[in-house]
């Protein structure tokens, strides 16, 4: 498998061998927690806190309080060293919609704060999480939703790399009923799965669904947005998007998918932590990562 010739390669894999050397992300695997600040959808690292292992009583913000300046007003965070809000967290790549001084810390959470101005319910940027340790310390079961006629190697690959983290995943058709409570993951061509619940959000825009990028009618294009859902570069044939959402209170639904059997394939070999680490969603144009949100032109 050729490696992925990422957009601005060096400054990710520095971004990387910064994270192992002082600290940052917890391994995967571990039951150390970590925290990392951002702002921007990921765009700017303010700073990051861990790995340290998980103690009783922690909770979302006094984690934060022990690594970070924060300043708060009215029970909300307002600025974290110095860096304004609006303030969201994640756990495990899942916004955290209740109090984060009642929410609790448990083992190998990932936490992720981001200055954001759109409510965005999942992110790709905590992989392996939340496959790893789920939510509130309790794993969901893991399920690899093929299309029907599609490339088979493609859903495989994914269920591999999954597997190479430690996560055991089931397959099943997409569309196939197995209730509520599986983290799915979609594999395949966009055209092929946007009549399921999670990816008609997508389809809806951003507001609906957090991920700022949009497929066309006949799922051929793919529109890449900025932060307010302005369409910045528009790729064609043979791309990829890795993203995720939320239906309701469910679980998240991940898409591996693309403009068509070469776009998929393009998701599937950027699908690795290093990819995709502090990423909201990532679209793959001519085998190049394009983290999500854009910037609007003209912004600094």
């Amino acid at each position: 498998m050729r490696p992925l010739r990422l957009a601005a390669l060096a400054a990710v894999a520095a971004g990387s061998l910064a994270l192992g050397a002082c600290g940052g992300r917890s391994p995967s695997g571990s039951s150390d927690v970590s925290v990392l600040v951002t702002r921007d959808s990921g765009a700017q690292r303010v700073g990051d806190a861990g790995p340290q292992p998980a103690a009783g009583g922690q909770t979302l913000l006094s984690l934060l309080r022990a690594g970070f300046d924060v300043r708060e007003s009215g029970g909300r965070v307002q600025a974290i060293d110095g860096t304004p809000g609006p303030w969201r967290v994640f756990v495990n790549g899942v916004h955290e919609t209740g109090d984060p001084a009642k929410a609790g810390v448990h083992a190998g959470d990932r936490i992720w704060w981001d200055a954001h101005r759109v409510d965005v319910p999942a992110v790709i940027g905590s992989y392996p999480e939340p496959f790893a340790h789920g939510r509130d310390g309790r794993r969901w079961p893991v399920r690899v939703e093929c299309v029907r006629h599609g490339d088979k190697r493609s859903c495989d690959a994914i269920a591999k790399r999954l597997g190479e983290s430690g996560i055991l995943a089931s397959q099943s058709l997409i569309g196939t009923e197995g209730g509520d409570e599986n983290l799915r993951v979609l594999v395949g061509p966009w055209s092929a799965m946007r009549g399921d619940r999670a990816a008609r959000l997508v389809d809806l825009g951003p507001r609906a669904s957090g991920v700022a990028a949009r497929f066309s009618d006949d799922g051929r294009s793919l529109a890449l947005l900025d932060a307010g859902g302005h369409v910045v570069r528009t790729l064609g044939p043979g791309s990829g998007l890795i993203a995720a959402t939320a239906f309701d209170d469910q679980p998240p639904t991940w898409f591996i998918t693309g403009t068509d059997a070469a776009g998929v394939a393009s998701a599937v070999r950027a699908f690795d932590e290093g990819t995709l680490a502090d990423r909201f969603a990532l679209a793959v144009g001519d085998d190049r990562g394009i983290p999500l949100p854009l910037r609007s032109p003209g912004t600094d």
